[in-house]
């Protein structure tokens, strides 16, 4: 069980599975870069994270619902959650044993990615979402704007035991002050924090310490 201070933010996750050492940047030093992804994305939520309700029909959709996990010792916000009831006597009444069917949808700027870092930060909502509400949630959605439609995600023990695994590992950086060293790749392109990072300068310098170090020793 943790406590408040123990807390890591649900976005931490996302970085640590982008690249650790961009989680390192962000979450231990502290340093932040907007680019044109980073940007897209936060206009997106902008539109999205109201802090408002609505209701129609047997669903109430709540936008910008803040959620925590002791458990895990996470904390973050969810896009989007609807309330689904769930009628067990088959009118539309109201009724003692009817149930509720608890649905988290994350909206993203771009398209489905390749690496589960999406399904991790979904599957800790709904590990925070369960916890908080006392119940069981067997999938999740996801919205993605280019593509304009809902991808459905089942939240299964396979998801769940990564998402586990990712928490730790981020909890680790987090909790020794360490900034993972930068390993260069495809992807660092892409990434908003390239020039405060210098993967490429930091590979040269390792290498050429190595080298010295052939003389040397």
């Amino acid at each position: 069980m943790f406590t408040e201070d123990d807390f890591i933010l649900i976005s931490a996750l996302q970085h640590y599975i982008y690249c650790p050492r961009q989680c390192g940047l962000i979450h231990v030093d502290d340093v932040w870069n907007e680019n044109l992804f980073t940007v897209r994305g936060q206009i997106l939520h902008d539109k999205v994270d109201t802090d408002t309700y609505e209701t129609r029909g047997d669903v109430k959709t709540v936008r910008g619902l803040r959620i925590h996990s002791f458990n895990y010792g996470i904390v973050g916000r969810c896009d989007v959650v609807e309330f689904k009831r769930i009628n067990k006597e088959g009118d539309s009444g109201f009724h003692r044993n009817d149930s509720e069917e608890v649905l988290p949808v994350e909206f993203k700027s771009g398209e489905p990615k390749e690496d589960i870092s999406d399904k991790v930060q979904l599957c800790a909502q709904v590990l925070c979402l369960e916890e908080m509400l006392s119940t069981q949630i067997s999938k999740g959605m996801f919205f993605y704007g280019k593509i304009r439609r809902r991808n459905p995600i089942e939240i299964d023990d396979e998801l769940r035991n990564q998402t586990e695994q990712v928490i730790a590992s981020v909890r680790e950086i987090v909790s020794s002050k360490t900034v993972p060293t930068a390993e260069y790749s495809a992807k660092c392109r892409n990434c908003s924090l390239i020039d405060i990072c210098q993967p490429k300068a930091l590979n040269k310098r390792k290498l050429k310490n190595y080298i010295s170090g052939l003389y040397t020793a």
